[in-house]
């Protein structure tokens, strides 16, 4: 009698178990900026580290741009730019505590 041997499927292994809070505020801030029509340079440096984060996991450069767009966005929300939340402005600066 031949025996037949059944391969358990194991659950798959996620590379990365959560994203870095620093990952997604840079996309929030990403995606505010561009909705605003402002800071082309910077939202180049984001996109940039951005993709080098997911390339070798190193978080400084997502840390160094987020600081630079809570300056902006502090400014600009002092201009009453509409959709600048006080929320957006804390989800970053707790972001940035965790470095």
């Amino acid at each position: 009698m031949a025996k037949t041997i059944t391969k358990s499927k194991a659950p798959a292994q996620k590379t990365k178990s959560t994203v870095a809070p620093i990952v997604k505020v840079n996309e929030s801030i990403l995606e505010k900026l561009k909705t605003l029509g402002i800071e082309p340079q910077l939202q180049s440096d984001i996109t940039w580290c951005l993709g080098s984060y997911s390339h070798d996991s190193n978080p400084i450069g997502l840390y160094e741009v987020a600081s630079k767009a809570l300056d902006v966005l502090k400014a600009e929300q002092a201009k009453k730019t509409k959709g600048i939340t006080a929320k957006l402005i804390s989800d970053i600066e707790k972001a940035l505590k965790t470095k």
